[in-house]
């Protein structure tokens, strides 16, 4: 039985989450992490917005 490839990501430990959080600050800086982070959840309700057809209601009740 193989597992689908998207399913390769779900199983995150510890140890892969602390890499790669301590990736992002050395990429970062703990100055401009929540910088990147507003900017990255701003992206993902944009998207979700954007899915589900929120961004067009939006912009029918401001015209």
């Amino acid at each position: 039985m193989h597992a689908e490839p998207y399913l390769l990501f779900i199983n995150l430990g510890v140890p892969e989450l602390s890499i790669i959080v301590l990736l992002v600050l050395i990429l970062f800086g703990p100055g401009k992490l929540p910088g990147v982070m507003k900017s990255l959840g701003d992206g993902v309700r944009q998207f979700k917005d954007a899915a589900s057809g929120e961004a067009a209601k939006k912009a029918d009740k401001t015209e």
